[in-house]
């Protein structure tokens, strides 16, 4: 809803990095008293219906608050309840309990091989030379204005003759910039379908998220850009994806078409229950 303060939904892989980089935040255990006298993490306090307006009348809104349950449903209930009181950092576990005891016996996985070593790049062409030099880039991977690569530039600028260019000399296919956008974000603000379609067959991920969660198709959505949205729909974009704020692309559809492809709608999101 427009207005409505959001908090951020971390993974468990989220939660270590998240929790030492916030020590004097205040951890929430929805579950039931049992439950949290069994398992519930050190330092957490039960958050019911209880004590609830004691927590959030007597906590300074800017201490970081974090909240877990079972499985992740109901501590979105209360996650955003913190949020609408006025708290300015507030955070839930996706998968709730369930999610971190699964990844605690989870067994390591093995090292990986390490990766060939990458094929030697052949210099650019003339005409990509020129092209760079003229935009103020002194390497095909280099970053100008807001983090943009000159493929993410070329790409916005619709030009595909460049674009061609870069993916051929081999360029970094996954680059994003400082708002987490990749070359298919600024390819779907131009609205160019075949440039789109390159960028997506060359490797370029279609459903990279951004720093909100939102992915190229949601910008779509949004936009109203409903010949982008049945683009990026054909070529295998992830309608179930969700931004941070819990929004998918059916719920941003700017448009009656767009909501027409990205039917049907979601399905409601079941309760919360002990194991």
């Amino acid at each position: 809803m427009k207005g409505q303060r959001v908090f951020r939904r971390l993974t468990v892989a989220e939660l270590g990095p998240w929790c030492a980089s916030h020590p004097t935040a205040l951890l929430l255990d929805t579950r039931d008293a049992a439950s949290h006298a069994r398992d519930g993490w050190p330092g957490a306090v039960r958050l019911s219906g209880e004590n609830q307006d004691t927590l959030l009348l007597r906590t300074a809104r800017t201490r970081p608050v974090l909240i877990y349950c079972y499985h992740g449903n109901a501590s979105q209930s209360w996650a955003q309840m913190f949020a609408d009181f006025g708290f300015t950092e507030v955070s839930d576990l996706i998968g709730g309990q369930a999610a971190w005891v699964a990844a605690q016996n989870a067994p390591a996985p093995a090292a990986p091989p390490p990766p060939p070593p990458a094929p030697p790049r052949k210099p650019p062409t003339q005409a990509l030379s020129d092209w760079l030099r003229a935009e103020g880039f002194d390497d095909p991977d280099a970053r100008g204005a807001h983090g943009n690569t000159p493929l993410m530039l070329a790409a916005w600028r619709g030009d595909a003759a460049i674009v061609n260019a870069l993916i051929h000399h081999g360029v970094t296919l996954d680059a994003v910039n400082r708002d987490g956008n990749n070359a298919l974000w600024l390819a779907c603000v131009h609205g160019d379908l075949s440039g789109i379609d390159r960028l997506v067959r060359a490797g370029v991920p279609i459903d990279q998220t951004n720093t909100t969660g939102a992915t190229a198709l949601m910008y779509a959505a949004s936009s109203g850009k409903a010949a982008v949205l049945r683009q990026l729909l054909a070529l295998g974009a992830d309608a179930s994806l969700r931004t941070q704020d819990d929004f998918s692309a059916l719920d941003m559809a700017a448009s009656v078409e767009c909501l027409r492809l990205l039917r049907p709608a979601r399905q409601p999101i079941p309760s919360e229950s002990p194991p």
